[in-house]
Formats: structure tokens, C-alpha cells, sequence
């Protein structure tokens, strides 16, 4: 089985965005680790702390991806993020998949 630290670099930050589903789910489950909970940010700021965790420079993509499978949760008009205090799990988004 490959592993996330695959796609790292030695500052610990994604070099790319996983093709694999499994893999992809373990980045996202890696970059929703670096949010505060109980913390609103704002889209800029989510940016700035997603920036700082990649390195291939599309930190809407990773938004959007957090967002889809509820690691984060928004405002309807994107002026607000969190993270969800409830996390999914690795298996109930497998199942999602199956």
C-alpha cells in the first residue's frame, strides 16, 4: 500500500494532490489535522493555511475537496469556513465510493 509521506516533501507539505481515491481521502484527512477547531476562518485565510500545507498551488481545489467530503463546513456565501466538529471517517467515505 503506498503511503501519504509518498507525496510530501521534507517541510511536510503535499508536492501533488493524489490521483487514487484512498490516497486522496488521506490527504484530505491530513490537511483538515492542520485546522483549529472551533476556529471561523476566513476563505483567504483557509487559502493562507492550505498554502502552507502544499506546494502545487491550488488551494481552491483543495477547499472545494475538504468542503465536498465534510472535513470543512461554509457559509452559503463562502465568507465563512470551519472544521466540522464531527469528522468523516476513512470508511464511511469508502463507503460513499463503493
Amino acid at each position: 500500500m503506498s503511503k501519504l509521506e509518498n507525496f510530501l516533501d521534507k517541510e511536510n507539505r503535499l508536492i501533488a494532490f493524489p490521483a487514487k481515491r484512498k490516497m486522496k481521502l488521506q490527504a484530505l484527512f491530513y490537511l483538515a489535522s492542520k485546522f483549529e477547531e472551533g476556529k471561523i476562518y476566513t476563505e483567504k485565510e483557509v487559502n493562507e493555511l492550505l498554502n502552507r500545507w502544499h506546494t502545487f498551488g491550488d488551494p481552491a481545489t483543495l477547499r472545494r475537496e475538504l468542503y465536498n467530503h465534510m472535513f470543512i463546513g461554509r457559509e452559503l456565501s463562502g465568507a465563512s469556513y470551519w472544521l466540522e466538529p464531527v469528522q468523516p471517517s476513512l470508511e464511511d467515505l469508502e463507503k460513499k465510493y463503493e
